[in-house]
């Protein structure tokens, strides 16, 4: 994997990186990688495959919907380990088991993270209006999108994971989402994280943490 440079978004990463609202801050942030292996990938690729067919070999559950079954397509662990790589290399000092992190990515559709970003992002999206004029935000980042990866080629999917697992979860977090878009054919994945902080907590006002509620299901409606 490959960590690869665009202006794009870079101009929308400026812009997502802080957007003070008083009491909370919203951020984002957009990367985009290849999926070509370089160093150590190759290893863990391989180590990443082999904790997948163990897994398998492990599992009894024949239900068609259940994540076994989604894995027995190579394909679908290829997709899995391009995804887990990304992760890695997003928080390289974070130990992302395998078997605990493929429970946790959700196929979503361009609908479903519209209506996420729409609920989630609106004040965010209200300060873009103001700031830039003309488009909005989610247009803009769709164009984004569109330029790096091809979204009418890529596959959409989610990584929530509980909150003792999850490092994307800062203090303070009140909600945080993380998405991948990844395009098979270009062999290319953009992640876009965002996440609401209370600025309370963060500066140390509150003494209890505010949690990050957001459930995932293992492999829901997943067809790789």
């Amino acid at each position: 994997m490959k960590f690869l440079e665009y202006t794009p978004l870079d101009s929308l990463n400026d812009f997502l990186s802080h957007m003070n609202f008083g009491e909370r801050t919203i951020k984002g942030c957009l990367e985009a990688y290849s999926c070509k292996h370089t160093g150590t990938d190759k290893k863990l690729s391989l180590s990443l495959e082999h904790e997948i067919l163990d897994y398998l070999g492990k599992s009894s559950d024949t239900d068609s919907s259940s994540p076994a079954e989604y894995l027995l397509s190579r394909s679908s662990r290829k997709t899995l380990i391009y995804l887990v790589l990304t992760l890695y290399h997003m928080y390289p000092d974070y130990d992302f088991s395998l078997v605990r992190a493929h429970q946790f990515f959700t196929e979503e559709s361009w609908d479903s993270f519209k209506q996420v970003f729409d609920t989630y992002m609106f004040e965010a999206s209200k300060e873009w209006v103001e700031t830039n004029g003309g488009n909005s935000l989610l247009e803009a980042l769709y164009k984004t999108l569109d330029e790096v990866v091809k979204l009418s080629e890529c596959e959409i999917y989610s990584y929530n994971p509980d909150c003792d697992v999850d490092p994307f979860l800062e203090r303070g977090s009140i909600w945080s989402f993380n998405f991948f878009f990844y395009n098979r054919k270009l062999k290319r994945v953009v992640s876009f994280r965002f996440c609401c902080i209370s600025n309370l907590v963060a500066d140390g006002f509150l003494v209890d943490d505010v949690g990050y509620n957001e459930d995932g299901e293992i492999f829901d409606d997943m067809d790789m």
